[in-house]
């Protein structure tokens, strides 16, 4: 049998493959994304980017109910946007098989925050499986489809960073064709008014006892005995470092990780001296044991927050210390900036030269809070850029010093900026809001989206007009603006801020790393009339450099948006043409 190196995100789309899946549906977002982009590869499977995460296990969820095995994906708080569909689908059940894969992202790799997505599968009541490798993440998400076809209920594959983006070998099975399931009409099984629900819950509670005893007597956990002087109990990528870090402690792996077992677990507690549960984040598991009234050691010596590493479970439990990390103090700190020739600088450099309050959002602009820049104020989730300028308005009162800026990119807006602008307009608030369109989902790594006019498999499709959209919903006040303009672009901005009512500025520039915006011309310095103002350097494009007191361009990161050009105030920046252009 054929094998193959694959992340935990291409297993999981191979395993989905390879089951007779479907139909998969979801939003883009690290470290979920490559799960949809490699189910798209596949000719049987129909694969979507939906335009938000609701939106997303809402069409798994009619897949399923029409026969067909079904999977949305989405990171950790991609979850918090379909909370509301996941916790009425463990009411309704399935009928072919739904796998909800939540990515969560212990120590914020590329999150907002870092919360554990294994408390949703006990909130909901709803199984949790857990891989630890690449070969796992296929294997259980084969499995998942199966129990969620036998116990009636969706399945919650959690991934973390580590899995998603680590390879290991997979053994590359054929497809298993199968027919959909047929559709039967059961109002009493979909409909959930409370004479349906009730129940369906009393339903629920029995299918958690049943899958409480198919994980004690099932192969997905098992205990692993070694030397009984330390007993640990863990899942996922920790199970890796227990075993890199304790070569000779007994381990009992999870891979269903709710609901647990108490009976396999207790025996396993009976069998060592000193039990440990080692988990990243909360202590999910740690509890449910102590609940139990079986006796283990966990977040006492290990932090809530961020990973855990083999290096951290040897200096608490084997005794050996810590290695030290040593900083090179000759090497300057790098932290993340917009790419060289990226159009939101210009739009953000305005925001800082005239001094604007900036409720930001979720994409790769969130870079502007950092300096030189240094023009958002707050970042919280998908969206809230525009209800929080709205909120500061409402508070503030329209007549305050505090110019308010609402700003997100184009597939946030359709994510869940949309609803909000709607409030802005019926609650007659005067907020600016500024869409920065760049034709792409940038920050994830170029996903197509509703307005970029291609689908997930890279097929034309219709592109949302986001300036009618945003006219249909009563804005008064709409532009759409090139922001490499820059004098067109601030004397609309300012207009905007002085208009008596809701406005929208659709800033449009395709993102420079789609390649279509680089341009045949290069800048560089006219050193001897530079005057070393520094004015340049303000708007924070990496190509941009200080020497000797005056200016200068890296000429191998130029893309020739000249932004720079428009900025200096002496025109000492001048175009040069390409070699051989």
């Amino acid at each position: 049998m054929a094998k193959k190196l694959m992340t935990g995100n291409e297993a999981v789309a191979r395993g989905f493959w390879e089951a007779g899946g479907r139909v998969v549906s979801a939003y883009p977002g690290t470290p979920s994304t490559e799960i949809t982009e490699n189910a798209a590869k596949y000719q049987e499977l129909y694969a979507e980017w939906a335009p938000n995460e609701k939106v997303a296990l809402e069409v798994a969820i009619g897949a399923s109910m029409g026969g067909a095995r079904s999977l949305a994906a989405m990171k950790h708080v991609g979850l918090n946007v379909a909370a509301d569909p996941l916790f009425t689908v463990a009411y309704t059940g399935v009928n072919g098989g739904l796998i909800i894969v939540s990515a969560d992202d212990p120590g914020m790799h590329s999150s907002q925050n870092e919360q554990d997505n294994r408390n949703y599968a006990r909130a909901a009541k709803i199984p949790a499986l857990e891989p630890a490798d690449s070969s796992e993440a296929k294997e259980f998400t084969k499995l998942g489809l199966v129990l969620s076809e036998q116990f009636d209920t969706p399945v919650m594959l959690r991934l973390t960073t580590r899995i998603a983006h680590s390879q290991s070998f997979v053994e590359l099975e054929d497809r298993e064709e199968s027919a959909n399931k047929t559709y039967k009409k059961d109002i009493s099984k979909y409909v959930m008014t409370p004479a349906g629900a009730r129940p369906r819950h009393v339903l629920i509670e029995s299918r958690m006892e049943a899958l409480a005893e198919f994980a004690a007597t099932g192969e997905i956990n098992r205990a692993e005995y070694r030397s009984k002087d330390i007993g640990v109990i863990c899942a996922g990528a920790v199970y890796q470092y227990v075993r890199e870090a304790l070569p000779d402690a007994s381990v009992y792996k999870l891979g269903m990780i709710y609901p647990l077992s108490y009976q396999s677990i207790i025996d396993f507690a009976n069998q060592v001296k000193k039990l440990y549960v080692i988990e990243e984040l909360d202590p999910f598991i740690e509890n449910i044991l102590k609940s139990w009234g079986i006796e283990c050691i966990g977040k006492d010596i290990f932090s809530l927050c961020g990973e855990i590493f083999p290096e951290t479970i040897a200096g608490k439990l084997a005794g050996c210390p810590l290695p030290e990390i040593s900083e090179n103090p000759n090497i300057p700190p790098r932290p993340p900036v917009m790419c060289a020739g990226c159009p939101h600088r210009a739009v953000f450099y305005m925001f800082n030269k005239l001094k604007l309050t900036v409720t930001g959002d979720i994409g790769c602009y969130t870079l502007a809070a950092a300096p030189p820049l240094a023009a958002i104020d707050s970042t919280v989730c998908m969206g809230a850029s525009i209800g929080m300028a709205h909120g500061l308005e409402k508070a503030l009162g329209r007549d305050s010093s505090v110019h308010t800026v609402a700003v997100l990119g184009e597939s946030t807006f359709i994510h869940s900026g949309i609803t909000s602008l709607i409030n802005t307009v019926y609650n007659q608030s005067a907020v600016t809001t500024v869409i920065l369109d760049n034709h792409i989902t940038a920050m994830t790594g170029h996903q197509n989206n509703p307005a970029s006019g291609y689908n997930a498999k890279g097929q034309a499709a219709p592109a949302l007009d986001l300036a009618a959209l945003v006219k249909a919903c009563g804005v008064p006040m709409v532009n759409v603006v090139d922001p490499f303009d820059l004098a067109k672009s601030e004397r609309v901005l300012k207009e905007s801020l002085a208009f008596d009512g809701p406005s929208v500025i659709i800033y449009r520039q395709p993102c420079v790393l789609l390649g279509r915006t680089v341009t045949n011309t290069k800048y560089e310095v006219n050193r001897q009339n530079c005057i070393g103002c520094k004015i340049c350097l303000k708007c924070g494009c990496p190509a941009l450099g200080y020497s000797e007191g005056k200016a200068v361009i890296d000429q191998q990161q130029c893309t020739g948006c000249g932004l720079c050009a428009g900025l200096c105030p002496k025109e000492t920046i001048e175009a040069v043409k390409k070699e051989g252009k």
